[in-house]
């Protein structure tokens, strides 16, 4: 599988201790097969920091979706920035939601995150009109990302924010191991 371009040793442990009980975190293997089973291909190309997770149909050949972003250094350490994530109309048919579609590109680039050594994922829940921009809030609020401030474009902090992220709406961020905690019976594999 690819690994970070950033060579600094991950410290985090391959498992969470919650409650004296061990709960393996699932690995990209467990990610992997678990698209599989789904009759999705996840593919994970890096470029230098950069990344791009494409989601193809194992029955149609075609592209469902995708995700691109980049692992960024930053003074608290390193950083998943989830640029964008993009899912095909005919996903809508299909017998997995789009929910379901987007957790499982999701958790491939958490899991990258998680493999470089990112501690926090952002990411902009874009603001193009009301009612699909208070269901991305609800969407990535479900998934455990909490807002962290409204990009309006209305005062002069907000320029930073709109050059990185490329438009207005709320910028909201999650721990990436609590993401991988969160939903990782979802990609585990059930013990025989």
């Amino acid at each position: 599988m690819n690994s970070c371009q950033l060579s600094l040793p991950i410290s985090h442990p391959l498992t969470s201790i919650s409650n004296a009980t061990v709960t393996p975190l699932p690995t990209m293997s467990d990610i992997l097969q678990a698209s599989r089973a789904q009759k999705l291909d996840l593919h994970l190309k890096t470029v230098g920091p950069f990344f791009r997770i494409t989601a193809t149909s194992l029955v149609t050949e075609k592209e469902l979706g995708r995700a691109e972003g980049f692992v960024r250094l930053w003074v608290g350490g390193r950083i998943l920035h989830l640029d964008s994530i993009k899912l095909r109309r005919e996903t809508l048919g299909m017998e997995k939601s789009i929910f379901g579609l987007g957790l499982f590109i999701g958790a491939l680039a958490i899991r990258y995150g998680y493999d470089c050594g990112c501690k926090t994922a952002q990411l902009l829940a874009i603001n193009d009109s009301d009612l699909y921009h208070s269901k991305l809030v609800r969407f990535y609020t479900r998934l455990g990302f909490k807002p962290v401030c409204e990009v309006t474009g209305s005062s002069i902090g907000d320029v930073g924010h709109m050059l990185v992220w490329g438009g207005v709406g709320t910028r909201m961020d999650a721990s990436v191991e609590e993401l991988m905690i969160k939903w990782c019976t979802r990609f585990r594999a059930p013990h025989k």
